[in-house]
């Protein structure tokens, strides 16, 4: 390939990576299907690699990429129409619509953007085939790798991914946005989606690694776009609380994979471009009115961001939020948060009777977490042997690997033996 070429095939792979998804979202439109769709992006790409190199990048390579896909498309249905009569009408009826030319303007492509999202978030689809299509159809992701991330088969993502499609079109799932009426109730789908893909990239929750960088860079890309396409409060909170907590991404480990708490990490290397953009996002949210569980969240993210140091937060600030937290969102989870808080304001007899409270409803009983909470504020007591008990049970849950080593290093740093 001479130099021109070369030059050309690397922004057609700035240009898939940039745009691709995007014509994706525009072709489920057109085209009325998610395979269809896929293939119609392939072909439209590998016409690109072939023609690009000899004539230069057309002037509006999105326009060019769709009208691509579409027509292939269109080719694929003639010849299978040989074959199959009921594809006739079909191939005909894509014929007719692309003899007319669309007007493209970015706020028709970024419609098409939410459309998928909110399609592929839709409540009709269980949580994992939410997030297998997200990162698959608005992400781009491989099977094998969004099965890596969650420690499942590759077949068995695909499978979600299958069946997934297959509701959407048998139960006629339509491709759009929801309207003004139904859009708060279906956001948080795909709100959910998106902090459910940042999580498993910010903490694993099995396997060798920490954190799954990946995956938290993409959950933040769809977050930007969501706030860009849609600057609901709960939308700029979520942003906000992704962007607090990857701040933190440098200090969370040392050299070698071991897990850095909040109160040991060097606050120097937490990344300030984030945290302002986070703290911005912060003020937007409560600026809107009525706030939800990831605005408070990100700003009790914040109030950590604030301090210099773990002495300096401002423990009652976190507690207040918290209540604010349940709420809007009761979960046991976020009370053991607040057990926490509790414990650095009113000390480790009041935090720790908070967590007992909750294990012994029965909530959290296999979240290690929860344990290892406990076992903190019992050796704060000088309560070691229900220290080390509570250790061995956040052991015997944990299964991501630093998260062990951490335990244990803090199960053996109580010592041997009974109390003294």
């Amino acid at each position: 390939m001479n130099e021109t070429g070369a030059v050309t095939s690397g922004k057609l792979e700035a240009i898939y990576r940039s745009d691709a998804r995007r014509v994706l979202a525009t072709l489920i439109r057109l085209l009325g299907d998610f395979d269809r769709a896929e293939e119609a992006l392939a072909d439209a790409f590998a016409a690109a690699a072939a023609q690009w190199p000899r004539d230069g990048i057309p002037k509006k390579p999105f326009a060019w990429l769709v009208s691509a896909g579409r027509f292939r498309a269109i080719d694929r249905l003639r010849r299978k129409a040989r074959h199959d009569a009921s594809l006739k009408d079909l191939a005909m009826q894509f014929e007719s619509e692309a003899a007319e030319p669309p007007e493209w303007d970015d706020k028709l492509i970024e419609d098409d953007q939410l459309r998928l999202i909110f399609t592929c978030c839709h409540p009709a689809l269980s949580p994992d085939a939410q997030v297998a299509m997200t990162l698959r159809e608005v992400c781009g992701l491989r099977t094998e790798e969004i099965a890596a991330a969650f420690l499942v088969s590759a077949p068995t993502v695909a499978q979600r991914i299958v069946r997934a499609k297959a509701r959407i079109r048998d139960e006629n799932i339509p491709y759009e946005t929801p309207a003004s009426d139904e859009l708060s109730g279906r956001l948080e789908y795909v709100l959910r989606a998106v902090y459910l893909v940042f999580n498993e990239g910010y903490l694993a929750s099995s396997g060798a690694s920490v954190t799954r960088a990946d995956l938290s860079a993409e959950a933040i890309r769809l977050g930007r776009l969501l706030v860009q396409l849609l600057p609901d409060p709960e939308a700029l909170g979520l942003l906000a609380l992704m962007l607090l907590q990857e701040s933190r991404h440098a200090a969370r480990a040392t050299a070698s994979g071991a897990i850095v708490l909040l109160q040991d990490q060097d606050r120097s290397h937490w990344d300030r471009g984030l945290i302002e953009e986070g703290l911005a996002l912060v003020r937007r949210a409560f600026a809107g009115g009525e706030v939800g569980s990831y605005a408070i969240q990100a700003a009790i993210a914040a109030e950590h961001a604030h301090a210099d140091s773990i002495d300096r937060t401002d423990w009652r600030k976190i507690v207040s939020l918290y209540n604010l937290l349940l709420r809007a969102d009761p979960s046991p989870v976020a009370e053991l948060n607040r057990a926490a808080a509790m414990a650095e304001c009113d000390g480790a007899e009041a935090g720790l009777a908070l967590i007992d409270a909750i294990l012994a409803r029965g909530d959290l009983a296999d979240y290690h977490p929860a344990y290892a909470a406990r076992a903190e504020l019992c050796r704060r007591l000088s309560r070691l042997d229900e220290a080390r008990a509570s250790y061995a049970k956040a052991l015997s849950l944990a299964q991501q690997g630093p998260v062990r080593e951490l335990l244990m290093r803090q199960a053996l740093g109580l010592g041997a033996g009974p109390e003294s």
